[in-house]
């Protein structure tokens, strides 16, 4: 998922109150806050539990497709309905 489409489900004012609420996350296996990344694809460079190669890592080990360094969206976005 993207910020943005969390931020829209929420009724947030902005994508980046979602970041600042994913970054208090305590618990990473329960919320999994490394699947949201930027409405682009891209990951964000401050990843809260390792940083940007973590983030990957993770995306990468569940099979998250990624083209040209960013998460594929097309193939791999998951969108609520």
């Amino acid at each position: 998922m993207t910020y943005g489409s969390i931020a829209k489900v929420l009724h947030l004012k902005t994508p980046r109150q979602v970041g600042w609420i994913l970054h208090r996350n305590t618990d990473p296996s329960t919320v999994p806050c490394h699947r949201v990344v930027f409405s682009d694809g891209s990951l964000s460079g401050n990843y809260a539990f390792g940083g940007r190669e973590a983030q990957e890592k993770w995306l990468l080990s569940e099979g998250v497709v990624f083209k040209s360094g960013k998460v594929d969206l097309a193939l791999s976005l998951w969108e609520i309905s």
